[in-house]
């Protein structure tokens, strides 16, 4: 069976990855294959921060790879915080980082906004791209327990509720990061 990489460490994320790929791939992550680099995102866009992590791993371990980046975008913001979505207040952490987009929400009327993943897939020293987007509006204020980032103020278009009033399951059906990963598993599969 061949072995592909999740360039996380985020051990949830690999075990649900695992568990969609089972048969087909040994799913390991950075830590499995003994990489302790903080992979640096200096790209400008999802696409590149994406690319130069499972690029990482390509070049420097010789494996197939794959990796993500997403962010929110704001429309009334010029689609920030974008890719500095994890990094928006400086590095201060989740609760600052929507504290921030609130601050900077405030008083705006257009308060749309969508989440967006990329994937990049490194196979066979090719790269295969995939997205996930979905549309959103933004809270006045935070509602909600579950998730994490920006869930508790994002309410995705056709319900009435945030990410974070919504279960893992009811997320993973709809997200962004959901929508991508299906492309990307779909691919591996054909």
């Amino acid at each position: 069976m061949k072995s592909l990489v999740f360039a996380t460490h985020n051990l949830h994320k690999t075990q649900e990855v695992k568990e969609l790929l089972a048969g087909k791939y040994t799913v390991l992550n950075l830590t499995d294959i003994g990489c302790t680099t903080e992979i640096p995102e200096t790209g400008t866009t999802f696409v590149e921060n994406a690319g130069l992590k499972s690029k990482f791993v390509l070049e420097n371990y010789q494996l197939d790879c794959f990796a993500d980046d997403s962010g929110l975008e704001v429309e009334a913001l010029n689609q920030e915080p974008g890719i500095y979505s994890a990094r928006y207040s400086g590095g201060k952490g989740d609760l600052a980082n929507l504290q921030l987009v609130l601050q900077k929400m405030e008083g705006i009327s257009n308060r749309k906004a969508r989440f967006k993943t990329v994937i990049s897939l490194m196979q066979d020293g090719k790269e295969h791209l995939f997205e996930g987007v979905i549309n959103g509006t933004l809270r006045t204020e935070p509602s909600g327990t579950s998730g994490f980032g920006y869930d508790p103020i994002f309410e995705p278009e056709g319900y009435a509720k945030t990410f974070a009033e919504m279960s893992m399951e009811e997320k993973n059906q709809i997200s962004h990061r959901a929508q991508a990963m299906k492309k990307l598993i779909a691919f591996l599969r054909a």
